[in-house]
């Protein structure tokens, strides 16, 4: 497998990596979790070093997913996760707008180095992109996708 280097960070994956929202939600339904344990494995027994994951598929379901796959292999893999939703950490119940606010980014980064038994991210990503939402830009956010639902 032909591997890339990511910019200057230092980290070299393979040129394929492994997009795992699929496994656990959007392409129909979620995949058995020894399923999705095993094709993640094939993976890198075929060289794919590069892993992509987001504490909002499932949602933290494939975080989880993802964790229990390569950690028998943690330091020969590259593991990127996104975060900036807002998700409720209790219910997983996605609310409206993003969160961005240094304490949540913080708190949900906690939360997603436990569910992928890991004690770094090696490639991090606000998304959609940083925002912090206040209360007036929230209620500006809600308006303006009600009046484009209704035209």
């Amino acid at each position: 497998m032909q591997k890339r280097k990511l910019g200057n960070s230092g980290l070299e994956v393979s040129a394929m990596g492994f997009g795992c929202m699929g496994l656990s939600l959007a392409y129909g339904p979620p995949v058995e979790r020894q399923a999705g344990v095993a094709l993640i494995r094939t993976a890198v027994e075929r060289g794919v070093t590069f892993f992509d994951t987001a504490e909002v598929y499932g949602p933290f379901t494939n975080e989880e997913l993802v964790g229990e796959a390569l950690a028998p292999v943690r330091d020969g893999v590259v593991i990127a996760t996104k975060f900036g939703f807002d998700v409720d950490p209790a219910t997983g119940e996605r609310r409206d707008g993003l969160n961005s606010r240094p304490e949540h980014i913080k708190a949900v980064a906690e939360a997603s180095l436990k569910r992928l038994r890991v004690d770094r991210i090696d490639l991090p990503s606000i998304r959609p992109r940083p925002t912090v939402l206040t209360p007036t830009r929230r209620s500006s956010a809600r308006r303006s996708r009600r009046c484009a639902t209704k035209s």
